[in-house]
């Protein structure tokens, strides 16, 4: 026996799917909800602290944050009267990851800016996180964290020094002249490696960036220190 089929968008299978899945891109299609992304790759955030760090009202932060907790992106809990986000899925870094390789693959415009975060030269190929991890184990690379110095502290790739890009002036005595330096942040969309990267290359330092950051380093389930109280 043969069942009729509908031919209405309203009760297509199909249809329905892709709307679900439209949901998750129209989350992501704006560079606010990019940001709180991540922000919170790094780890769980409350409203106020990603407002802050994002540079939005906590107003318009939360709803942001509901436009990404209705696509799945995000989820929260309750600690006493604060709300606590954190991604839902560690996936997510993939999708993002995937965002930024098909823009740059295929975005005139994205190459010019990153061009530009190099001084307008052609940046050194990155190092893999399976190739630091090795280079670690052997003491024959020195690891540069250039995030905020409370993202440093919850959590850092073992052996990483941390200085932001306006404190790299600071630290270069302690980094050896014939020792590569590997520069790494939050993930996909932080440029200060890449500027890092620059800025000690023109001192003339050996300097490359982690292919990634902190949360794939993570995701991979290498091994992440917390500084010391």
């Amino acid at each position: 026996m043969e069942f009729p089929v509908s031919t209405s968008a309203s009760f297509s299978p199909k249809a329905a799917l892709l709307e679900e899945y439209a949901l998750v891109a129209r989350a992501m299609s704006s560079p606010a909800r990019l940001s709180i992304l991540e922000q919170l790759a790094q780890g769980e955030r409350a409203v106020e602290a990603l407002a802050e760090r994002t540079g939005l009202t906590v107003a318009n932060c939360s709803q942001h944050l509901q436009q990404l907790r209705r696509s799945g992106l995000v989820t929260s809990r309750r600690d006493g009267k604060a709300v606590i986000y954190r991604l839902s899925d560690p996936k997510t870094l993939d999708l993002m990851d995937l965002l930024r390789i098909v823009a740059e693959r295929n975005l005139a415009q994205v190459e010019r800016i990153l061009r530009g975060l190099s001084g307008g030269e052609e940046a050194p190929e990155p190092v893999s996180r399976a190739d630091l991890a090795t280079r670690l184990a052997e003491g024959s690379v020195t690891v540069l964290d250039v995030r905020p110095a409370d993202e440093y502290a919850a959590g850092h790739i073992p052996g990483a020094l941390n200085a932001t890009l306006a404190d790299l002036d600071k630290i270069l005595p302690m980094l050896a002249p014939n020792t590569e330096i590997v520069a790494y942040c939050r993930g996909p969309y932080c440029v200060y490696a890449h500027q890092a990267v620059a800025a000690l290359r023109t001192r003339g330092l050996n300097a490359r960036r982690l292919e990634g950051g902190l949360p794939e380093w993570r995701k991979d389930g290498r091994p992440v220190l917390m500084a010391s109280p």
